[in-house]
């Protein structure tokens, strides 16, 4: 019979190879496999709370409480596993609980120790932008491209995009289509002018705000770092506003 689980903490981190311990007789092996049948009803309710707790605070950086869903996969079929008292879950190390992932199952109290793991699918539904109309590929985003709806942010492993501010003016990386959470491998920031293109340059420091021009002598994208010719030959550095501006920090 398995014992409950105990609370999962960061100790669980060490992966150990799959072993899978045979017994060494069939009759032995009818036996475990009786045991194994009875108890996976409780093996996989325990194995479920675990998970709940684990995943409750699962919550990507800057975004909203998310609702999160936990669904609890099989063992391979073909296992014969020796029995054992107690049974710890633990994460894989290069796992995370999110989408389509494994939960680490190990024997910490048998006559043999054995290694397994379990497949889950973790779910985190929230409020997300979401494409309203086909988007070509190489189109610069507007704020009338996508709407708020719920979407399941584990869907996929690119992150979601947050905030308008990181989505509006960005460029298609291919095309989009309605329905589709906006993700970061979905964008990239636009390119708004060419080298050689006349440009302001706002130079902004405490109390003060000087404008002047200059000769973009790299291209600009919006956010990005980009070299200028001042009017006086000087070569300055700084970052892309907008189709015209570039902004130094003084």
């Amino acid at each position: 019979m398995f014992n409950k689980f105990s609370n999962p903490t960061p100790s669980v981190s060490r992966t150990l190879d799959v072993v899978v311990a045979f017994c060494f007789s069939l009759g032995a092996v009818a036996t475990v496999q009786a045991q194994a049948n009875s108890a996976k009803p409780e093996f996989i309710e325990a194995t479920q709370r675990w998970l709940d707790s684990a995943v409750s605070n699962v919550r990507p950086a800057g975004a909203a409480p998310l609702r999160m869903e936990v669904a609890v996969g099989e063992l391979d079929s073909r296992l014969r596993l020796a029995p054992c008292a107690r049974v710890e879950p633990y994460i894989p190390v290069g796992t995370r609980l999110w989408g389509k992932t494994r939960l680490g199952l190990r024997c910490m109290d048998g006559s043999v120790k054995w290694n397994v793991f379990l497949p889950v699918t973790i779910k985190a539904y929230g409020t997300a932008w979401v494409i309203k109309g086909d988007v070509a590929q190489g189109a610069v985003l507007t704020d009338t491209d996508a709407i708020e709806a719920e979407v399941d942010w584990a869907e996929e492993t690119s992150p979601i995009v947050i905030s308008p501010s990181q989505w509006v003016g960005q460029v298609a990386l291919k095309a989009l289509t309605t329905g589709q959470a906006l993700r970061q491998g979905m964008i990239k920031p636009a390119q708004v002018f060419q080298a050689g293109t006349q440009v302001r340059v706002v130079a902004q420091g405490p109390g003060f705000q000087i404008t002047s021009d200059g000769q973009a002598l790299s291209v600009g994208i919006v956010g990005q770092p980009a070299r200028v010719r001042m009017d006086g030959g000087r070569v300055m550095t700084g970052i892309v506003l907008d189709s015209r501006t570039v902004k130094l920090e003084i």
